[in-house]
């Protein structure tokens, strides 16, 4: 239906504010409801940056490039191309977390489509009345059980899709119009949430068992029933739910969890560069892995394949060398509870010396002696300087890791890891961190952000419409990741900057497109992956 009048000033996408000419304010109807000047795209732009620079917070900043985002997708999209490495912490990690938490203060409209887990009758109508007759070729999830490392926020986690919608629309040039932002309301177990009127979710704990798995059964079933040719992308479900929704659709239709796989697939990026740093071959390779929920078991399950594909071993001998760490200390056999994720690197208790205490960090890297830390388990300062001085007592090069977002979350700062090792470990962080300055080197940190990942794989996948994402392509993602680190500068991450997003998202898309072909899994055919690349697409201007 064409708009006019209000309507059109009223509608992001097709809203260019100022930017309408003489012409078109009159063919739509809109020249008595803008000032008379006429403005660039540019000139637009310029004017919405300032604006940002002058927000007083981090926050402040966010909630302003969302307005932006609701009056003016192509502005906000074409400003935030030329500033990406600015935007990028406000409009996802770390500050989305602080909007989840606050969102009951801000909330101003909906920029999800949401559904109930207690009427999925109502899953078709409620997609449909947010996407209308779309052509949508991405479904991005969440029931919000797992936000980041600040946990269950129930309905507050929708501000999550926002953030990676705005990552894939930057990174990998999908149009906007065709991703569909769905928030799965499956209730909370945050008491706080649960006692608070302004909360704006279903007020129940969490529906679990044959109610919550036959609503996802008919999520997908819906979901792929009207976009064919999606991929549906899970975020931050929680562990009772995220690898067992993986596990039942990975290999059946087109899907991606996040928090598994993209973030597994990245720090395995800065392990390979890290090892070609180092010199060493994964026949040497020991990692340590704190914090053994969806995101830990999810790295340990890449590594495992990437020890595989990229050293030559079985997966049996790549899994031995994986030690898990949880709450309880190493993850061992018999314990209880444990999910199938730890069962997987669960050690026996004869592999260490008789009554060896295994119930702290400290203890399991002294024990272990690891070439590798990675942390995911959102316990600040658990990289301690003991524990960081005796890796760099026993591993020449060792890879540190602490990864858990947001910041007051993480492990270790990077410039503790590093005076802590001499400025021998490559170190990744979960949210930015500036450069260190030791020795007279000068050391950059890469990013552990999924988002260097996560658009490429998806991107490689839509192009081919491959069936499934497979474990070759997440290895190809890998591998192309690692290909762009320099590991002959010393000082230089192991993970490309955050600056370089469109660039690295090509080159992962362009490897995960020519896997899914080689391995003869594409729908459709792909002649010139470059030229598909770029006829996908989406450009914000005017």
């Amino acid at each position: 239906m064409i708009k006019n009048g209000l309507a059109v000033l009223a509608d992001p996408m097709q809203n260019k504010g100022t930017g309408f000419t003489h012409e078109e304010r009159v063919e739509l109807g809109i020249d008595g409801l803008l000032p008379s000047a006429v403005q660039t795209i540019e000139q637009q732009e310029a004017m919405v940056y300032e604006r940002f620079c002058a927000q007083p917070t981090d926050l402040a900043k966010r909630m302003y490039l969302m307005s932006v985002l609701d009056s003016n997708t192509r502005l906000y999209y074409y400003s935030m191309a030329r500033h990406l490495t600015e935007y990028m912490p406000m409009v996802y990690a770390p500050t989305v977390a602080q909007s989840i938490e606050g969102f009951d203060d801000h909330y101003f409209g909906s920029r999800v489509a949401y559904v109930d887990v207690r009427h999925p009758e109502n899953i078709e109508r409620s997609l449909r009345q947010f996407a209308g007759d779309a052509d949508i070729r991405l479904v991005v999830a969440t029931d919000s059980e797992g936000i980041l490392g600040i946990g269950d926020w129930g309905v507050n986690g929708a501000e999550i899709l926002t953030g990676k919608l705005a990552v894939y629309t930057a990174a990998a040039a999908i149009d906007p119009t065709q991703i569909l932002p769905v928030m799965i309301d499956a209730g909370t177990n945050r008491k706080e949430l649960l006692d608070d009127p302004r909360y704006m979710g279903m007020r129940c704990e969490r529906i679990r068992g044959k109610a919550y798995d036959d609503f996802i059964e008919e999520f997908v079933n819906v979901s792929l029933r009207l976009y064919p040719s999606a991929l549906l992308h899970w975020e931050d479900f929680g562990r009772p739910c995220a690898a067992p929704i993986l596990e039942r659709y990975r290999d059946k239709v087109l899907t991606l969890n996040d928090d598994i796989q993209g973030t597994g697939v990245t720090v395995l990026g800065a392990l390979e560069a890290s090892r070609r740093v180092a010199g060493t071959s994964y026949d040497d390779a020991k990692v340590v892995i704190f914090g053994a929920g969806t995101a830990g078991m999810g790295i340990a399950d890449q590594i495992a394949d990437g020890m595989v594909a990229f050293g030559n071993m079985t997966l049996e001998a790549a899994q031995a060398r994986i030690y898990a760490v949880d709450r309880q200390g190493l993850v061992l056999k018999g314990m209880p509870d444990l999910t199938e994720g730890q069962k997987r690197y669960a050690h026996d208790a004869s592999e260490f010396p008789a009554g060896a205490d295994l119930t702290t960090l400290e203890n399991v890297v002294a024990t272990v002696r690891p070439t590798a830390l990675i942390g995911t388990s959102t316990v600040h300062g658990a990289f301690t300087e003991k524990v960081c001085r005796d890796m760099a007592a026993s591993v020449e090069r060792p890879f540190i890791a602490p990864i858990s977002n947001p910041t007051k979350l993480a492990e270790a700062t990077a410039a503790d890891v590093l005076a802590w090792t001499d400025g021998r470990a490559s170190v990744i962080t979960g949210t930015p961190s500036a450069p260190v300055e030791l020795g007279g080197v000068t050391y950059r940190i890469g990013q552990g952000n999924n988002a260097l990942m996560y658009p490429g794989i998806c991107l490689g996948a839509l192009l081919p419409e491959a069936k499934v994402v497979s474990r070759g392509m997440l290895l190809a993602g890998a591998r192309a990741l690692a290909d762009m680190v320099d590991t002959s500068t010393p000082g230089a991450p192991v993970l490309p900057p955050m600056a370089a997003l469109t660039d690295i998202t090509r080159n992962v898309a362009k490897a995960v497109c020519q896997c899914a072909i080689d391995e003869g899994i594409n729908r459709v055919e792909v002649a010139d992956v470059d030229a598909a690349i770029g006829a996908a697409a989406w450009h914000p201007e005017y």
